[in-house]
């Protein structure tokens, strides 16, 4: 393996995915991509955003400053565990598309992700990311629990 993908939202999933990543990007001495796709916000999230926005002064974009501190989080992570090719990307769209899309421009060889907590019938009627990403992407998929 030369290039892993790891997508992340920093929920306890996508934290997780991101250890399974950077482990195995340590031990096939492949680099690793960081990406977070940004999208809605939840309402709590939208207002530790304002709060922030207050604050800093900010007039950028909010679910970019969140996107970002989640990339940044997440890099920071990789390099504790001793990775030192690392890149982040923020997408936008929906998830699964977006993760597919990036990892054909990416050519990666396997992307790795968090397994979201949607009940079995949730799951089966909504689908979710990692559902999507079996079933649809290029290259090997790796779902962390």
């Amino acid at each position: 393996m030369k290039n892993i993908l790891v997508g992340t939202d920093a929920s306890d999933g996508a934290n997780r995915a991101l250890g399974v990543a950077a482990e195995l990007a340590k031990n096939s001495g492949a680099a690793l991509t960081i990406v977070t796709v940004a999208g809605p916000m939840r309402p709590d999230e939208a207002d530790q955003i304002r709060q922030f926005t207050r604050i800093e002064g900010s007039a950028t974009d909010p679910s970019e400053v969140l996107a970002q501190q989640i990339l940044a989080q997440a890099d920071m992570r990789a390099r504790e565990a001793g990775l030192t090719s690392i890149k982040t990307k923020l997408l936008r769209g929906d998830p699964a598309e977006a993760l597919i899309n990036e990892v054909r421009n990416e050519r990666a060889d396997a992307i790795v992700v968090g397994r979201h907590g949607h009940g079995r019938l949730a799951g089966l009627l909504l689908g979710s990311v990692s559902q999507k990403l079996v079933s649809l992407a290029p290259c090997v998929v790796l779902v962390a629990p």
